[in-house]
């Protein structure tokens, strides 16, 4: 079926600033908005339906209201086995009560997981972890190898197979821990959804959803691949370039900018190393067949040169969503965490289905 204006506006107190079907809606989407004045775009497709593009006034609204959350608890240390043996670092968060999913955090290049998702900036509380815990979910943010907590393995590089089949081995470790044997959603960061992308493709037997948040990687013209040296460079990072992707002052809270330097640096004062990059090549939205959200700012320069119009229409998946969130760049979900919380929770509670 096809959404009219007025029927969209009367559904659930959604309020509209704009409409444009491009083709036939996503059918029984339950959705709410709460007005925070910022427009957010949404390009979806499920099962029987094409393209939707809708500018609310607000983000998707999820199940639950996002509560207050403080500083929040420490995260707890899990160490799993990759199929290799090396042993990785895992954060989690749980709520008090049963969870209503489990989701896995892949970071991207250069940060580790904390400094990304369990960030807390005084009086600003920018934990994405948190935020998801107070909507029901388990939530898992993992130090890929060389990174934070996780030592690098006995090469002193990480490749695109290699940090794939690390994606899988945790969600093989959440899954087994999760009520029902619950498969986990999959959120990649930057890199890290390219990542999360390869994982999806080779096992999508091991994921709920494919949630690529802030890509970079167009399939269609890849990246020139650096030469690589004999052995890794190991450079130190810098506080400059853990504040490059902060380029919308006017959406950034006081102090978070600056806590994410401090926690970033400090957490990942080297650089991990990464060679056959190449390998990202096997990337093809066609052989995606898990349900699949693509989300970014408005402003973030990365997902500009995606070239996420054909790579959406491509997917091979009708289960689909394209989220992009205005006044935000590559930082968005420590800018505009409340509609990215509701975005992302609310794709995966789409049509009443939290997790399969």
């Amino acid at each position: 079926r096809s959404f009219a204006k007025p029927a969209l506006e009367r559904s659930e107190g959604l309020r509209t600033t704009k409409v444009q079907v491009l083709r036939e809606a996503c059918p029984r989407a339950k959705r709410r908005a709460q007005d925070d004045n910022r427009a957010v775009h949404y390009y979806c497709a499920m099962k029987y339906s094409r393209f939707l593009l809708l500018s609310l006034a607000a983000a998707l609204s999820a199940a639950r209201p996002l509560a207050s959350q403080g500083n929040g608890p420490a995260p707890t240390r899990n160490s799993v086995a990759a199929n290799d043996g090396h042993r990785l670092v895992l954060w989690s968060k749980v709520p008090a009560t049963p969870p209503v999913g489990e989701i896995v955090l892949l970071h991207g290049r250069t940060w580790s997981a904390l400094p990304n998702f369990d960030l807390h900036a005084k009086g600003q509380p920018r934990s994405l972890m948190d935020a998801l815990v107070a909507k029901g979910y388990a939530v898992y943010a993992l130090d890929q190898r060389g990174y934070g907590s996780t030592p690098r393995d006995a090469t002193g590089w990480l490749t695109p197979e290699r940090a794939a089949g690390d994606a899988e081995a945790v969600a093989d470790w959440v899954a087994a821990r999760a009520p029902h044997l619950r498969r986990p959603a999959l959120l990649g960061y930057s890199r890290g959804s390219a990542t999360a992308m390869l994982a999806a493709q080779r096992h999508p037997e091991k994921l709920s959803a494919l949630i690529m948040y802030g890509p970079y990687h167009n399939v269609q013209s890849p990246p020139d691949i650096p030469a690589e040296p004999g052995s890794p460079p190991r450079a130190k990072t810098t506080a400059e370039g853990a504040a490059e992707d902060f380029i919308t002052p006017d959406s950034t809270p006081a102090g978070v900018k600056e806590e994410y330097i401090r926690s970033a640096v400090s957490k990942n004062p080297v650089r991990a190393d990464w060679r056959h990059e190449e390998q990202f090549n096997a990337l093809d939205p066609a052989l995606l067949r898990v349900p699949t959200l693509v989300m970014h700012g408005d402003r973030d320069p990365h997902a500009a040169g995606a070239g996420l119009p054909v790579f959406f229409a491509r997917l091979g998946t009708s289960d689909r969503w394209w989220v992009v969130l205005a006044g935000s760049d590559h930082v968005a979900h420590l800018e505009r965490q409340s509609a990215f919380v509701q975005a992302l929770t609310g794709f995966i509670e789409r049509a009443g289905r939290p997790h399969q």
